[in-house]
């Protein structure tokens, strides 16, 4: 294998490591999915979202922002609260099912608050950024000369999984459609969401 694969293929490696653990943006990819809410524009917002911060972070910006550690301490507060509130809306549809039963989007409105919820949920999660920016960047930096080949493996896992987290949640359908099965994914998505929430703010 040529040394440009052997790095693309770590890359890949590495960032469909990093991004498969369940979080809030794989639950919310997930929600919309089973939903076909939105799909396209949601798995697109985070494939896209991830492909600037991993460039960013082979270019060696994180070595610049670790020198204001302030920023992402404030980033977590905020991103902190929004998802301790996703996650009371969460929890409130476990107890009230038929909120969460429309199998379809709901027009534009629907669409709406589904991207301008993605984008929070991006990039008002600190963790994001240790992951791509600094973890990602950091490894990359190790490559050389490579580490853009590395970083296009890291983008292209995110593109990938995002593809099939957000297209492939579709095949849940026929198991979700019974009221029980959707207060047991607004169960964890709500418990995932106010966990992270509550840590974020926390800083733990």
């Amino acid at each position: 294998m040529s040394p440009a694969l052997t790095a693309a293929a770590a890359g890949f490696g590495t960032g469909l490591s990093l991004i498969v653990a369940i979080g809030a943006q794989n639950a919310f990819v997930l929600r919309q999915g089973v939903r076909r809410d939105a799909v396209l524009a949601v798995v697109s917002i985070c494939a896209l979202s991830d492909a600037v911060l991993i460039t960013l972070g082979v270019a060696g910006v994180g070595a610049v922002v670790v020198a204001w550690p302030g920023a992402l301490t404030a980033v977590g507060r905020i991103g902190g609260a929004f998802l301790l509130c996703y996650g009371v809306l969460a929890a409130r549809r476990v107890f009230r099912p038929a909120e969460g039963l429309t199998a379809d989007g709901e027009g534009a409105g629907s669409r709406r608050r589904a991207v301008l919820t993605c984008l929070a949920m991006t990039w008002l999660n600190p963790h994001v950024y240790l992951d791509t920016v600094f973890l990602l960047g950091s490894v990359a930096a190790d490559r050389g000369s490579s580490r853009w080949t590395f970083g296009l493996g890291a983008v292209l896992a995110s593109l990938c999984w995002f593809v099939a987290l957000g297209f492939g949640a579709r095949l849940l359908g026929r198991f979700l459609a019974r009221p029980a099965a959707w207060r047991v994914l607004d169960g964890l998505v709500a418990l995932t969401m106010i966990t992270l929430g509550a840590n974020l703010i926390t800083g733990g």
